[in-house]
């Protein structure tokens, strides 16, 4: 089954392209399905890519799915249009006393400050906590993850000193858990951070499982309440230019930039990047949308609690 998107959300024109099937609203309301709902809170910088990366994600399954875009009230977008904003997102408020199925929260990129420093971290602590009775599965990528363990568990991020920045290699810790159905037993995901979890921290709280991790990325994967929330800390999401976009929008302009790790052919940038998380991420997505949303979450959506 197709996703349901907004009418004229750039996105749809774009996977046409790759031959994902995307069905607009106004087709969808003639179908008689109770499609799961999926909220999205984008808070990476170019909206318009990190929408086209998740929806082309979400794609990947058999169950229709209505996308819906949360933005922050008390933050304003400076790299994309205010009128995008205007007609394909809503306010937290105007969603407070809806129910999702599903919720993804994206990584920001203000993981050097202190959580309490970021502007808008009072209206997002607000939101981590309605979902834990709005929402049957949350998401959470990168730094958001990172947020999302100190908040409700009190996690803290280290200081790297030198970006994580390429693709490594992780390791799966608990094989029979039903997000790693039909995964081998590695897996590779891109970073792009300039922080991270330990692996001892997360090891203090028995209400916390550590379920991937890597010998050079460390922290991967965290689930915690049986599934209805994930900590993930790369970006497996990614899509296969995003990595060497920032590569070169950074060269030159930062003195700390090194090649991502493992990423380009023969690491020659000019051969262009060489894919190898693709298939697990569909994967990831694909689990997760049947195994801890579908098959989790009640029919009448308003039980959700």
């Amino acid at each position: 089954m197709p996703l349901r998107l907004p009418d004229k959300l750039p996105a749809i024109d774009i996977l046409k392209g790759e031959n994902i099937f995307v069905m607009d609203d106004t087709r969808a309301h003639t179908q008689d399905i109770r499609p799961l709902r999926i909220v999205i809170l984008n808070l990476m910088p170019i909206k318009i890519t990190t929408e086209t990366d998740l929806i082309r994600l979400l794609s990947n399954t058999p169950l229709q799915i209505e996308v819906c875009f949360m933005k922050l009230t008390s933050h304003t977008p400076s790299h994309t249009p205010v009128e995008h904003m205007m007609m394909f997102y809503r306010d937290f408020e105007s969603l407070r006393k809806e129910k999702f199925d599903g919720m993804i929260i994206t990584g920001a990129p203000v993981e050097t400050m202190d959580f309490e420093d970021v502007r808008y971290w009072p209206e997002l602590i607000d939101i981590f906590t309605w979902a834990r009775t709005h929402v049957t599965s949350t998401l959470f990528i990168c730094w958001a993850a990172q947020a999302g363990l100190y908040f409700h568990y009190g996690v803290p991020k280290h200081a790297l000193p030198k970006k994580m920045f390429g693709i490594f290699e992780q390791q799966i810790l608990e094989p029979l858990l039903p997000i790693f159905r039909g995964f081998d037993d590695q897996f590779m995901m891109p970073h792009s951070r300039h922080s991270e979890i330990w692996k001892s921290d997360i090891l203090q709280h028995p209400e916390l499982s550590l379920i991937a991790e890597s010998e050079q990325s460390g922290v991967s994967i965290v689930m915690a309440r049986g599934g209805r929330e994930f900590f993930v800390t790369g970006h497996i999401e990614y899509a296969p230019n995003t990595l060497d976009n920032e590569y070169k929008r950074d060269c030159g302009v930062r003195d700390d930039v090194d090649l991502p790790y493992h990423y380009y052919k023969n690491d020659d940038p000019s051969q262009g990047p060489l894919v190898t998380w693709r298939a697990h991420a569909n994967l990831f997505y694909n689990n997760w949308i049947n195994y801890y949303v579908y098959q989790a979450t009640p029919y009448d959506i308003n039980k959700i609690e």
